[in-house]
């Protein structure tokens, strides 16, 4: 079993791309389809702890009930904002990585090389053509 777990949204570009370059390294990682299977509270906390960021920076606003949940609101505390992520868990950002360096949200996909040991096998550009790995062992 891989050291690598993606918390993965197939319809996302920028999930798919961080796959992607998870994969390049010859690596086939835990791929958790969190929509799907979404982390338990637990498991949300301790991500959000390992990332160090805010809580409410893990949010996603786009294609989501942000704005009809009124998540701007500072009203809502970390435990509610939690909350909301185990209700609705498309409102969580992704693609979470965890790798043995460390745990980020990978926004832009490109962030996912600073987590892997492997070198990239080829190269890789994201769905609008960027480069984001130009040659093998980039």
């Amino acid at each position: 079993m891989s050291d690598i777990t993606i918390y993965h949204n197939p319809a996302c570009g920028t999930s798919r791309n961080v796959l992607a370059i998870i994969r390049n390294t010859g690596e086939e990682p835990n791929v958790i389809a969190y929509l799907e299977t979404p982390p338990s509270r637990d498991k949300l906390e301790v991500l959000i702890k390992a990332m160090g960021m805010p809580v409410r920076d893990l949010l996603r606003r786009k294609g989501t009930p942000y704005d009809e949940l009124n998540l701007d609101d500072t009203k809502w505390n970390d435990d509610e904002l939690i909350d909301f992520m185990l209700a609705h868990p498309i409102l969580i950002n992704r693609p979470i990585v965890v790798t043995p360096l460390g745990t980020r949200l990978c926004r832009p996909s490109e962030v996912v090389l600073e987590l892997l040991t492997l070198p990239q096998l080829g190269p890789i550009s994201k769905e609008d053509g960027e480069v984001i790995v130009a040659k093998t062992g980039d």
